[in-house]
């Protein structure tokens, strides 16, 4: 269990009307200071930006080549160096298929739970309930500028609206888990991102929580963050016109064959949201069975 700089002394005392319930706080380092100290090389930067160019291209249809979009890579990493070294590989299949496809790595750090358990590299790096949340997010960063610097643009899960300060200078693309579609925070965040940012829909695989919210992130919305001096902020966006489905399956059943995908297409068309569909090989169009991925 982690240990607090700052103590709560009235934990557990129901007589105090707040905070009874925290155990104490942790200061966090303020996402410039991180940022300078672990700085994005040009290397990265020239990554990250073409990622973009080449993603925004893709989800709008203008895409000279006319490729896919194939977001590829670990559920959430565990391991900096095996992600290093998955990347390697990946960097060939990259080039092999560079006409045909836009390979961007996934490179999850956290992970929304249904009910508990680890969370992810940011949350608690050393896998072992200290929570050493500062040192999560130096690895995460430092990972972050290795992978870009290497030439492999990177695709992360956006779980809060405070962490992006930390990392969302190295993204490429982004995405919503189904958890977390329905959120009016996580909307409001995709739509100040600097990338396209994907929505799955829900875990019951129902489409309709994805559609609304595309349309809710194209549009300005203001939401508390943090600035990077690390100092609590209201933000305003200009809204994010880049954003996509995600058909992931669900509780009820897959959805990527062509029916359902034909189906999506046409409810994104009534709604008047782009149709464009990203297609998820794993969870609930896979079973929860990393042998059925090819089959989708």
């Amino acid at each position: 269990m982690s240990s607090f700089f700052i103590p709560n002394k009235n934990v557990g005392n129901q007589a105090d009307s707040e905070d009874w319930r925290i155990r104490g706080y942790n200061p966090l380092t303020p996402p410039d200071l991180l940022q300078h100290e672990i700085s994005q090389t040009p290397e990265s930067k020239k990554t990250v930006l073409q990622g973009r160019n080449e993603t925004v291209a893709v989800v709008n249809g203008t895409d000279e080549k006319n490729r896919l979009l194939v977001v590829i890579g670990p559920c959430s990493i565990h391991d900096p160096a095996a992600a290093l070294a998955y990347c390697d590989l990946l960097l060939k299949e990259k080039e092999k298929h560079k006409d045909e496809l836009l390979i961007v790595m996934r490179s999850y750090l956290e992970k929304p739970r249904t009910t508990v358990g680890w969370k992810g590299l940011i949350n608690d790096p050393d896998i072992d309930g200290s929570f050493q949340i500062n040192k999560g997010l130096r690895i995460s960063r430092q990972l972050f500028v290795d992978l870009t610097a290497k030439g492999m643009p990177i695709a992360s899960e956006m779980l809060d609206t405070i962490s992006p300060q930390f990392l969302a200078d190295l993204l490429s693309v982004g995405a919503i888990g189904a958890r977390t579609t329905e959120s009016q925070l996580h909307r409001e965040l995709a739509s100040g991102l600097s990338f396209p940012v994907g929505f799955k829909n829900g875990t019951d695989g129902s489409l309709n929580v994805a559609i609304d919210a595309i349309g809710a992130a194209q549009h300005p919305h203001h939401f508390l963050s943090v600035t990077k001096p690390g100092v609590v902020a209201i933000v305003g966006t200009e809204g994010n016109n880049d954003c996509f489905v995600i058909l992931r399956g669900g509780s009820k059943g897959t959805n990527f064959d062509a029916e359902s995908i034909a189906a999506a297409k046409e409810a994104l068309k009534k709604k008047g949201v782009r149709q464009r569909v990203m297609v998820d090989c794993s969870h609930g169009n896979s079973s929860k069975d990393h042998k059925n991925q090819p089959k989708v």
